[in-house]
């Protein structure tokens, strides 16, 4: 069984921040299909939050099943910000996100409000409580020659240079995210290094805000049980026809939101390129694979606090202490 862990890096970097009087941020993270959504709501109903979403999937406009939005009950129970703020076929990455975000998080502050942030993108939350390193401003020739070269030879096969190049970053990125494989392959063209380098030369400085990082995780296999019914629930709610009713808005099956998971597996099965037993079942195993990736990035991170969604409020007196200390460090700045 997993249990409640922590650093005493995590626990000396919060007793040094303390006196900062820095506004306090929860964020709850764990892989897809562990239930960060109920422990959210648990948690803002008892300590007067609202859910700011960390997922790169929820943003979108319909696209609903696909993505496990909270629910609209769920929504009415505790105020949901960054879910359903961008079209399916509208740009968005991590710096928009971290401007937005970061907007919502003062808002919330200054009403008196806990801000939760809760999802399991690593890089949003990352870019909301770090920043977003700085690298080079693209050199357009470069982009475009990979977009052709992506174009030619598939998306699988430039995730293969790029795992030749900087198998980090490769493992971090889906070979059908062709997008972030372009990215990194230009950073590395146009600068000579790849983009894990630039990454780690970041550094990523002090938050601007006072943090309580709660993941949540599971016995693989009892996880992997979840992911496979959750699969099994959207399909029974009719993923199919959510995805053919976005194909003939005419949104592109070569769109960030439609390559994601799920949604691409669907419009496989509707291209007539994969059968629906095949398509649900390479569904279920990306989707293993994509949680197996999260818990990777998330345990690379030694300030978050380990549970398991059952035990979320065995963390309650860590939750009133942590408050509690932001409110005195409040007070003394003040005085």
């Amino acid at each position: 069984m997993v249990g409640i862990t922590q650093s005493s890096e995590y626990t000396k970097m919060n007793s040094s921040n303390a006196t900062k009087a820095k506004s306090a941020v929860i964020v709850i993270c764990g892989p897809t299909g562990i239930g960060k959504t109920s422990a959210a709501i648990a948690i803002a109903t008892r300590y007067n939050g609202e859910i700011i979403g960390a997922d790169s999937m929820q943003i979108y406009r319909q696209l609903d099943i696909g993505t496990a939005k909270p629910t609209r009950a769920e929504q009415s129970r505790i105020p949901h910000h960054m879910v359903n703020i961008a079209e399916p076929d509208e740009s968005f990455d991590a710096s928009r996100y971290l401007h937005l975000a970061r907007e919502i998080v003062s808002s919330l502050h200054d009403r008196g409000v806990v801000p939760l942030v809760v999802g399991g993108t690593g890089l949003y939350i990352k870019a909301l409580l770090y920043g977003l390193f700085e690298a080079e401003k693209p050199d357009e020739r470069i982009r475009q020659r990979l977009k052709a070269e992506a174009e030619s030879v598939g998306g699988e096969e430039m995730h293969r240079r790029l795992g030749r190049i900087d198998p980090e970053a490769a493992g971090r990125i889906h070979l059908h995210d062709t997008v972030r494989i372009i990215r990194a392959l230009e950073t590395y063209e146009q600068t000579g290094q790849t983009l894990t380098a630039y990454h780690r030369r970041h550094g990523f400085p002090d938050s601007p805000y006072r943090v309580l990082k709660i993941g949540l995780n599971m016995e693989r296999e009892m996880l992997y049980e979840r992911i496979n019914q959750r699969v099994n629930l959207m399909v029974a709610e009719n993923l199919v026809e959510e995805v053919k009713t976005l194909m003939n808005m005419g949104y592109s099956e070569n769109l960030k939101s439609m390559q994601s998971l799920g949604y691409r597996h669907m419009v496989d099965y509707l291209q007539g390129r994969l059968d629906w037993q095949e398509a649900v079942r390479t569904m279920k195993r990306d989707t293993r694979r994509y949680a197996k990736r999260q818990l990777t990035w998330l345990r690379a991170d030694p300030q978050i606090v380990w549970t398991t969604p059952e035990r979320i409020d065995e963390l309650y007196p860590k939750i009133d202490s942590f408050l509690a200390d932001t409110s005195s460090a409040t007070k003394t700045l003040r005085q």
